[in-house]
Order: structure tokens, then C-alpha cells, then sequence
């Protein structure tokens, strides 16, 4: 499965915004899916996951409460709504795809998209 984040930019602290994941190949229906983040000269950081039917979501405790992760599979998109941002979330955002179950380790993700650059303004 081929991913495609999107969706980033520049934003003030305290505003919103989506990102979306496009799968394409694989049906994406068969795939746990995730969020990581990483910024700079820190390691990558588990976000947000869901399940393939989007039934279940798991959130890291950085963003528990302000973020939320969802997942249109007719669409083959999964999204994260970012809301109350704050400057220590700006980080290049990565959506993965597991076909393990869904976790908050990097290695049971096989299929990452490339990133999308988060800013925050303080």
C-alpha cells in the first residue's frame, strides 16, 4: 500500500488543522493505520492510531484530548484533526500502515508515506 500525507502548514497556537492520509494499492480496509511525528533532532513519536474499521483509536499522551484520528475507507483516507495546537507540536507529520496489530511502535508499521511539515507560531 502506497500512502500520501497532506495537509500541513503554518498555524498560531491554539488553532486547528487536518491532516489526511491517501492510501492507494492494497485494499487500505486491510491495514491498522497511524500517526507519528517527529521534529527535529528528536525521535519519532507515536501520535494516533486506529483500527482497520476504524472502530478503536489509541492516542499518545501528548495529544490525548485535542487530537483525533479518524478513517474513511470508501475513501481510502485516513485523518487527523489537530486542534488546541501548541508550538512543541510543530514536527513533520508521517502516516504508517500495519498490517500487525495497532500499536504505538514505528516497527510494526511497514508502509510509510513521506511527511508533512507541521508549524505552530507561539
Amino acid at each position: 500500500v502506497q500512502l500520501q500525507a497532506s495537509g500541513g502548514g503554518l498555524v498560531q497556537a491554539g488553532g486547528s488543522l487536518r491532516l489526511s492520509c491517501a492510501a492507494s494499492g492494497r485494499t487500505f480496509s486491510y491495514y491498522n493505520t497511524g500517526w507519528f511525528r517527529q521534529a527535529s533532532g528528536k525521535e519519532r513519536e507515536f501520535v494516533a492510531g486506529i483500527t482497520k474499521s476504524g472502530g478503536s483509536g489509541l492516542y499518545g499522551d501528548s495529544v490525548k484530548g485535542r487530537f483525533a484520528i479518524s478513517r474513511d475507507n470508501a475513501k481510502n483516507t485516513v485523518y487527523l484533526q489537530m486542534n488546541s495546537l501548541k508550538p512543541e507540536d510543530t514536527a513533520v507529520y508521517y502516516c504508517a500502515a500495519s498490517s500487525q496489530g495497532l500499536a504505538q511502535r514505528a516497527a510494526l508499521y511497514g508502509y510509510w508515506g513521506q511527511g508533512t511539515l507541521v508549524t505552530v507560531s507561539s
